[in-house]
């Protein structure tokens, strides 16, 4: 800008200088114009490109603000990324020392578990001896009442089996009794005495007798309904054989089952014929069946 002031000047001051100067001194002072001229043409071209630069610097200056912003803002998420991890550690450290804790309690537990198993053992054994000597006396009892029932007696009205602790007669309803009826028939009477001669030999068992009745409703003056004639029918049979079989009363227990667990569905005459029966269940006395866990009774076992 100073040069620019001086060419300025010359020039006002030229038409004064031509008047005063010599033509020597008018091309000395017109070199040193020119001069000027493209000093200030070649500073103007400088400046133009020096603020170009200082542009592209203030661009670059803002490209790596944000970049260092950036920079920050990723080194902030790497630190909590960190922390997390470290949390997660710290929790995995904590269960590891919670396994181990468990691992030695289970420890403990396994070795205080075999320890009651060996304990156990023997009661174990016990029971197996009670079921053996149970087993074993049920299969005597039945085999002794169906070599008793089977003389002269349809296969079909009678019925002996096992189930699980106990023994048990199936009567069919038409034999035991007369039809529609509690009634005892002649015939029920002499197989109820050939199961009591059974069952007065052996004075540790009980004589539970269930009645069952087919689904058919039935009411009259002296039967209310099914289960007033399943009771009915069992007590028949228990009367019976205290009073002409000569049972304990005390070792006789009468119940009612109703129409309920039937054999077979109540749709045919035939099923609820089926259904309709008598069951005498030959059982131990629960204190003959307690002795039989007696702890002194049971066999040793050698161990090698």
């Amino acid at each position: 800008m100073r040069w620019f002031k001086v060419s300025l000047l010359l020039v006002l001051c030229l038409p004064l200088l031509v008047s005063c100067v010599s033509k020597k001194q008018y091309d000395a002072l017109q070199s040193q114009l020119d001069l000027c001229n493209e000093t200030e043409s070649k500073s103007a071209a400088d400046l133009n490109r020096l603020t170009r630069q200082l542009n592209t610097c203030e661009q670059e200056r803002t490209r790596l603000t944000a970049l260092l912003e950036g920079r920050d803002a990723q080194i902030v998420q790497l630190q909590d990324q960190v922390q997390d991890v470290r949390s997660q550690r710290d929790q995995i450290s904590q269960q590891l020392d919670n396994v181990t804790v468990l691992s030695q309690s289970a420890n403990d537990n396994v070795s205080e578990t075999l320890s009651q198993l060996e304990g156990k053992d023997q009661y174990i054994r016990l029971l197996q001896a009670a079921k053996n000597k149970t087993d074993s006396i049920n299969l005597a009892l039945a085999v002794n009442l169906k070599s008793v029932l089977d003389d002269g007696i349809a296969d079909d009205d009678v019925e002996v089996q096992v189930d699980k602790t106990v023994v048990f007669v199936n009567l069919s309803d038409k034999m035991l009794y007369q039809s529609g009826s509690y009634n005892i028939t002649s015939r029920a009477n002499e197989v109820l005495g050939k199961i009591a001669r059974i069952v007065q030999a052996r004075p540790d068992l009980e004589v539970m007798v269930e009645g069952y009745t087919d689904n058919v409703p039935i009411s009259t003056a002296c039967v209310k309904d099914n289960w007033d004639l399943s009771v009915l029918r069992a007590t028949s049979v228990v009367r019976a054989l205290q009073s002409q079989h000569g049972i304990d009363p005390n070792r006789l227990i009468a119940a009612g089952r109703g129409q309920y667990n039937a054999l077979v569905g109540n749709d045919t005459a035939e099923n609820r014929s089926t259904n309709r029966r008598t069951r005498i269940i030959i059982l131990p006395k629960l204190d003959q069946f307690y002795d039989l866990l007696d702890p002194d009774q049971v066999p040793a076992v050698s161990r090698g």
